[in-house]
């Protein structure tokens, strides 16, 4: 039993009633595990005051996965001080991490220099893994302005965390030209291909878009072509997170409208290259493209995905490109798309061909406005998870006993999630 056990004891019972009265007991047994994972097998409060968010079988605390993580606990600790406490400590983590080293994705508890040691690139004993990802930055922002806006709480908003918005911003402006000023380069030996970048670190080349450049997507695997758009969507909606704060919490306008313009530049360049004609959908989003001619038409399990657009906030569920999208990514036309006897849904490059991500599913639910498509979904992921009650990473779509990954804490979140939303519970 974890010291946290206490804290989401009455969510828990509050959310299982009301699956019992829907005669749902299987999702309300899920629920039961999934639902605390994070807190009670994650999580670690530090003597600095911050706290340390685990991704479950790694030893490391990335960017994105804590961030998402926690995100379900929000409605909680609208109301509870405790969770409260243990959310904005782990917010103020980030302060500590990302002025170290923005290029980092995931990050040591202390500078022990564990991790990937060999890899060629910028080095600190802090960094578990430096490949760059936009989206990890862009999770930063996410958590802390949905924090202040369900919580009203600012106290993680402070002179430090302002430091990290402008270290981000200076880094996001930068990349708009990587060929010409980014510092960033990485390699390394001995590795896949995906685990590494071409032309001695500094990637393929990419031509001026108005969009920020990114290395590695959210799968921690590296980009075909650098403009991954789902990310660029990513970024559009937490630059106006993030003018918003530096508005209301530290009455910068320079700060406010730094960030809108950057806004601006990748939204106006998501739309110019970013969008291509499809011979049978029509108008969708590419998954990346190099702003040089060059587009790759799929989708990846992990968020941010094009799937999660609408989940993410940059666009309404019902919008006419993001739809004709959706029914390309939910095709076989989307070549990481797998359908077998177990599950349909989105895989990764980064896993075994043949393997969906629960994690794609539980979004699948989230962004649809089809409640048949919601119960559908679930019902997958009930009959996945091979007597674990957890959710994996990933899962052969014919066979649930064969999966990756039974400790990860994201997956069990984002599921929870779903659940909270099934039930009519806020989230």
């Amino acid at each position: 039993m974890s010291e946290f056990s206490h804290i989401l004891k009455d969510q828990i019972d509050e959310v299982c009633a009301k699956l019992h009265a829907m005669k749902r007991d299987d999702l309300a047994l899920l629920f039961t595990k999934c639902y605390p994972n994070t807190l009670e097998t994650t999580t670690k409060l530090l003597d600095d005051g911050s706290a340390f968010v685990i991704t479950g079988d790694i030893h490391a605390m990335w960017l994105r996965d804590s961030a998402a993580q926690v995100h379900h606990y929000l409605p909680v600790a609208a109301h509870n001080e405790e969770l409260a406490d243990i959310i904005e400590k782990m917010i103020k983590r980030y302060s500590v991490y990302v002025p170290k080293d923005p290029y980092a994705n995931a990050f040591n508890e202390c500078d022990n220099d564990r991790g990937h040691k060999d890899d060629i690139t910028f080095r600190s004993p802090w960094v578990w893994e430096r490949k760059y990802e936009v989206d990890s930055l862009c999770s930063v922002i996410f958590i802390a302005y949905k924090f202040w806006k369900k919580t009203g709480r600012t106290g993680h908003l402070d002179e430090a965390y302002r430091k990290t918005l402008n270290v981000i911003l200076d880094l996001w402006e930068t990349e708009l030209y990587h060929a010409e000023k980014s510092p960033y380069t990485f390699e390394r030996q001995n590795c896949r291909a995906s685990d590494t970048m071409t032309r001695g670190g500094h990637g393929e080349p990419v031509g001026y878009t108005g969009m920020t450049w990114s290395a590695f997507r959210p799968s921690d695997d590296a980009c075909q072509y650098n403009y991954l758009i789902p990310s660029q969507m990513y970024a559009v909606v937490v630059l106006g997170y993030l003018s918003e704060i530096a508005r209301d919490i530290y009455h910068d306008e320079a700060l406010a409208a730094r960030a809108m313009a950057l806004k601006e530049s990748i939204d106006q360049g998501i739309q110019k290259y970013g969008i291509v004609e499809h011979p049978k959908y029509g108008k969708i989003y590419a998954y990346e493209t190099d702003g040089l001619g060059h587009y790759n038409l799929m989708d990846d399990a992990n968020v941010p995905s094009l799937l999660s657009a609408p989940y993410l906030g940059y666009c309404a569920a019902d919008d006419p490109i993001y739809q004709n999208t959706r029914k390309f990514i939910l095709s076989e036309d989307n070549p990481y798309y797998f359908a077998g006897k177990v599950l349909r849904g989105i895989g990764s490059p980064h896993t075994d061909p043949g393997y969906v991500w629960p994690i794609s599913l539980a979004l699948q639910g989230l962004t649809t406005t089809d409640p048949a498509e919601v119960e559908e979904v679930l019902a997958m992921l009930v009959a996945s998870h091979a007597g674990t009650y957890f959710m994996h990473e990933s899962i052969d779509k014919d066979n649930e006993y064969h999966f990756s990954r039974s400790w990860f804490a994201w997956a069990n979140s984002i599921f929870s999630e779903l659940v909270l939303k099934y039930a009519g519970f806020e989230i």
